[in-house]
């Protein structure tokens, strides 16, 4: 059958969820809530407006490496989730590589943003570009001059570890992200090469 993608995005956007009294959302083995995007976004543009322009780099590395955590949490929540089960894996043939398809189906499905993998080369490197993501509105807080969507580059990074690192969950830094182009320096998608971190 092989990953339907529009098949997957349409099945997760018709399955319908409340919140319990703590406002979270218990759905694909995860807890999920529903937040302003301005929260994020905000909360980013406010540390790195900071800190002075030595440590712009160490703190952009804090906002890439929690979405990292937080992504690689998530997704293993996702993949070993009733709904995954029911909707995603009857449509696996080719293991790992379509985990990764079914991965960003639902990553679209859930709102981060609408991504597509666009090239792969299985355990070593992964291009992928995403349309219309919340962090794109960053460039309302005026710190667009360079890519700043930390959250999908933490998130693309997990998603390749835990597909072709170490099993869960020891095969986190396996793998890293980089921001090449961002519809918040005006791009018209932007894009993430995930690449093997090399050992030192």
């Amino acid at each position: 059958m092989a990953i339907q993608r529009d098949q997957i995005i349409r099945q997760l956007s018709g399955l319908t969820f409340t919140g319990n009294d703590d406002g979270l959302i218990p759905i694909f083995g995860v807890y999920a809530n529903q937040l302003p995007v301005s929260l994020w976004n905000s909360f980013a543009q406010r540390l790195i407006g900071k800190v002075p322009s030595t440590l712009i780099e160490p703190a952009e590395y804090l906002l890439i490496n929690a979405a990292h955590v937080c992504g690689y949490h998530t997704c293993n929540g996702i993949i070993c989730s009733k709904e995954w089960k029911e909707i995603v894996s009857p449509m696996i043939e080719k293991m790992p590589e379509d985990m990764l398809y079914g991965m960003y189906a639902v990553l679209t499905a859930f709102g981060w943003g609408k991504s597509e993998i666009i090239e792969l080369i299985p355990g070593e490197r992964m291009v992928v570009r995403v349309y219309d993501y919340y962090e794109a509105d960053a460039v309302q807080y005026g710190i667009a001059s360079a890519p700043c969507a930390y959250m999908l580059r933490g998130i693309n990074a997990a998603a390749m570890d835990l597909v072709y690192g170490n099993p869960y969950p020891n095969g986190m830094n396996t793998f890293e992200c980089i921001q090449t182009k961002g519809i918040e320096c005006k791009d018209e998608y932007g894009e993430f090469i995930v690449s093997r971190v090399l050992k030192k």
